[in-house]
């Protein structure tokens, strides 16, 4: 019987990869240049706007910036050695470097995070007016406008690649447009209302945010690098074709996996025992073909037992 398991609080992972690997390979690299680059000209903007204003929530999404930049270099290093086919050492691919760099990227984020609860804290007590109030909303305008462009392009390769990897890039870059959205809201109560003590108490939620942020991104890496199943809907579409071959009387023992933006599919086809060997490899190489359709990058294993033969099956819980 099928052994599709539902656990609806399951953390988000990544999903296989939609193209093949050559066409994945180039979108992520695209995808890493495109985010080291917008994290190098955000760090010379608001590094400027910073001098200028002396505000400390800038100075918090300057920090982020920075972190940004030192994240996305990695991502991009980790990207390139993730991409490198299969060697003698490792049969299995090296796409495990994909979700390494993500528990950096969190471990990167929760850094910025501290420095600036520190920072803020400090502002708390000690407070000071910030000026040129102009700059800054121009700053984090131009941060919004380039963050939003450089999210929605790494979005797209995610939904083509599957990758962990831009996967935890994009999330941080998603929380750099509130926070930036919150350092405008910070400058507006500052200059408007005079309330000085915005700054620093707005750079603390932020903090929050970037805290709760890498929480996300550590556990989806986490989960990559213990070989936890693909989500629910995928498994599921996997029965699906298994079971559609008319030559298939059942199913178990389905297990699957992800390295990088590779799928490894593992599974036991029940047949007519009564079939030759020659046929029943044809129906599982139908299978397989099926699955390596929808999944392009999956390596898929197929078992065949004869219908209704009494053994030991794993169960899971």
């Amino acid at each position: 019987m099928p052994d599709a398991t539902t656990d609806s609080n399951k953390p988000t992972t990544a999903p296989g990869a939609r193209l093949p690997f050559d066409q994945a390979g180039r979108l992520m690299r695209l995808a890493t240049y495109a985010s080291v680059t917008v994290a190098v000209v955000l760090i010379v903007t608001k590094f400027a706007a910073w001098l200028m204003t002396d505000a400390v929530s800038l100075l918090s999404t300057l920090i982020d910036s920075f972190l940004d930049a030192g994240a996305s270099l990695l991502n991009l290093l980790a990207v390139r050695h993730a991409l490198e086919p299969a060697d003698k050492e490792h049969r299995f691919g090296h796409g495990k470097a994909e979700p390494l760099a993500g528990l950096a990227q969190a471990a990167f984020i929760c850094g910025s995070a501290g420095f600036l609860v520190i920072e803020a804290g400090e502002r708390l007590f000690n407070p000071r007016t910030i000026e040129n109030t102009d700059i800054g909303y121009a700053v984090m305008g131009l941060a919004i406008v380039l963050t939003l462009f450089l999210v929605a392009f790494q979005r797209h390769v995610v939904g083509k690649t599957g990758s962990i990897a831009i996967t935890a890039d994009s999330a941080h870059y998603q929380m750099d447009v509130l926070v930036n959205a919150g350092v405008i809201v910070s400058l507006w109560l500052v200059s408007t209302f005079g309330w000085i003590l915005a700054d620093p108490l707005i750079a603390l939620i932020i903090a929050g945010y970037i805290f709760w942020g890498a929480r996300r991104i550590g556990l989806i890496a986490f989960h990559m690098l213990m070989d936890r199943e693909l989500e629910d809907g995928e498994r599921q579409k996997i029965l699906d074709i298994a079971l559609s071959h008319p030559g298939v009387k059942g199913l178990h023992d389905l297990r699957t996996r992800s390295s990088g933006n590779q799928v490894f599919i593992q599974m036991h086809l029940e047949m007519d025992g009564d079939i030759s060997l020659l046929e029943a490899h044809t129906i599982s190489d139908d299978v397989e073909a099926s699955v390596m359709e929808a999944f392009p990058n999956a390596e898929v294993l197929i078992h065949e037992d004869p219908e209704g033969l009494e053994e030991e099956r794993a169960v899971f819980r």
